[in-house]
């Protein structure tokens, strides 16, 4: 059994017993979520497609932690103009463990 869900403008393949990395949300570690924009769910050989999203499915998912992920260098430069800029990001995210899939 697996769904696709959209949290934070992408779309994530889960399962339970997965964990994943969204988009930093204003939950606790610890709290309980649930993910109500189900794109897809199949269920053994069941196939359901929602029209964006599935009525009444709904993933639950359990906050682990929030962190920041790896540095990415950003680097601007122009040739023969003597400009150089370089810039880090770290983009802020949550890890979230699948525990249910309620369809």
């Amino acid at each position: 059994m697996f769904a696709i869900v959209e949290t934070g403008g992408k779309q994530y393949r889960v399962s339970p017993g997965d964990v994943i990395q969204v988009e930093k949300l204003p939950m606790e570690e610890g709290a309980q979520i649930e993910l109500e924009r189900v794109l897809f769910l199949a269920q053994d050989d069941q196939v359901k497609v929602g029209v964006p999203y599935l009525e009444g499915a709904r993933v639950r998912a359990h906050v682990l932690r929030h962190g920041r992920g790896r540095k990415v260098m950003v680097v601007k430069f122009k040739k023969r103009k003597n400009y150089r800029r370089k810039k880090g990001h770290r983009q802020a995210f949550t890890e979230l463990k699948i525990t249910e899939i309620v369809a």
